[in-house]
């Protein structure tokens, strides 16, 4: 009978947040596929569990999924974790866990903390529509582009980075992006958890110099919808241009620069002839 393999969240950092399923899970398997076998054989060791620990790593992975395969179709169970969090999600994971559905091999998700989620949910930014990014690529083309791409995006942007390139990040992000209220999750859940909030200067200024430690998440507002253009404005602003001496066309572009109408809009309205109303000894 084929063994199941579980994919199983840690804690980001408190171990009180490591779920009872979680830990019954990770006890009763024969073999646990860990990111850092050392982090992991400390947790199995607290939890009394005697699994068989397996490094498996984003260097490894693919050299590992023929391995945990064979293991799983032998019958016995596995768990796989990351360092902290879900694996899979910026982490090691995807690839066992497509060869196992392709495989035909029983899946199962045992749910636990995710520093993306947790840093969304303190950030103060809108939570109703996401976007998980993970690393940004860390130079050139690449880079540039990718960034050019979140420029235009609307929803909320979840990075992950590291403490030492994380100064460098908020820049480029303000550059690319413009700026966006930010927040900035450090050791969350940890005894030296920090969430900085404002604006990406203002966080990048606030942590220039200062020697950063631990695990990061960057939450980063969306795009924000222009305010609705409104003709009558611009049209009104127009004839205050008029006034001023300056001819229509280029008091339809200054009123266009200034409300976002297209400026053919505006300048259609000010050679419009003005709606006649009725007077009132008409019938």
């Amino acid at each position: 009978m084929t063994g199941t393999l579980y994919v199983v969240g840690t804690p980001i950092g408190n171990l009180e947040d490591l779920t009872a399923r979680a830990g019954r899970v990770l006890s009763e398997v024969g073999v646990v596929a860990a990111e850092d076998t050392r982090r992991t054989g400390l947790l199995l060791k607290r939890l009394g569990a005697t699994a068989r620990l397996i490094s498996m790593f984003e260097g490894n992975e693919p050299d590992r999924v023929p391995l945990v395969l064979g293991i799983l179709r032998g019958g016995q169970d596995v768990a796989v974790v990351s360092d902290a969090g879900m694996p899979s999600v910026s982490d090691p994971g995807y690839r066992l866990v497509a060869a196992c559905v392709e495989g035909g091999v029983p899946v199962d998700v045992v749910p636990g903390p995710s520093a993306a989620i947790a840093a969304l949910v303190v950030s103060g930014l809108p939570t109703d529509r996401f976007a998980f990014e993970g690393f940004l690529p860390r130079s050139g083309s690449a880079r540039r582009t990718r960034l050019a791409q979140l420029s235009e995006e609307p929803r909320t942007i979840i990075l992950f980075e590291s403490p030492r390139r994380l100064e460098k990040t908020l820049g480029d992000l303000a550059e690319a992006l413009g700026e966006r209220r930010v927040a900035v999750a450090r050791e969350l859940t940890k005894l030296h958890q920090e969430v900085l909030r404002g604006a990406l200067t203002d966080v990048q200024a606030g942590i220039r110099g200062r020697e950063l430690k631990g695990e990061i998440a960057v939450v980063v507002e969306g795009r924000r919808r222009p305010a609705r253009a409104d003709p009558d404005q611009a049209a009104r602003l127009a004839r205050g241009f008029l006034a001023a001496g300056v001819s229509k066309r280029e008091a339809a572009r200054r009123a266009a620069s200034g409300t976002g109408v297209p400026s053919r809009d505006v300048y259609e309205r000010l050679i419009r002839p003005p709606t006649e109303s009725p007077d009132e000894g008409d019938p």
